[in-house]
């Protein structure tokens, strides 16, 4: 099987928000996730629920030698070992990590597990705005427009700000 480029949506709103990142980045690379590079960190409002803690979102561009199942379960583990509890209850809540696929390749996927590219990412600035830095000219395999495009468009208000330089990416 052969590497596919996998873009991964990271963000944190609890504790030492870079700290969570960095482990994330070194799970990754344990669990044979490849990171090539990852945008700037954005420093966003939460987006589905009220909360006083700011997030910190990036996306990391990966190359992942596996199916994209594979791929999510890996990402479920390391949000589990970087103290990620999910609620049964509520499904936007504080969390010291979140990992999303947003896409895979050029793949589309709808099964009752994965959904890819991920269904909401178009509508969000803080995915928008790291993703268009990494591949601006990616177009969308369903919305057929480019990840600049839809940056230019989306008509999310939230605060999305420059928080730090590009990730560490250590070979």
């Amino acid at each position: 099987m052969e590497f596919t480029k996998a873009w991964i949506g990271i963000g944190s709103n609890m504790g030492d928000r870079m700290k969570h990142f960095r482990i994330a980045l070194r799970l990754m690379d344990e669990k044979g996730i490849r990171v090539v590079r990852t945008s700037s960190v954005y420093e966003t409002q939460p987006v589905g629920f009220s909360s006083d803690a700011l997030f910190l979102n990036a996306v990391i561009e990966t190359e992942w030698n596996g199916t994209p199942e594979e791929l999510l379960n890996q990402l479920l583990r390391i949000e589990t070992e970087a103290g990620r509890t999910r609620s049964e209850t509520e499904r936007y809540i504080s969390r010291p990590l979140d990992l999303d696929i947003l896409l895979f390749g050029k793949e589309v996927i709808n099964s009752s597990e994965l959904i890819i590219p991920h269904p909401r990412f178009h509508e969000r600035a803080f995915v928008l705005y790291p993703l268009n830095e990494l591949i601006p000219s990616y177009i969308h395999p369903i919305l057929k427009n480019s990840i600049a495009d839809l940056k230019s468009v989306c008509i999310d208000r939230n605060g999305v700000f420059v928080h730090d330089k590009p990730l560490s990416v250590n070979r």
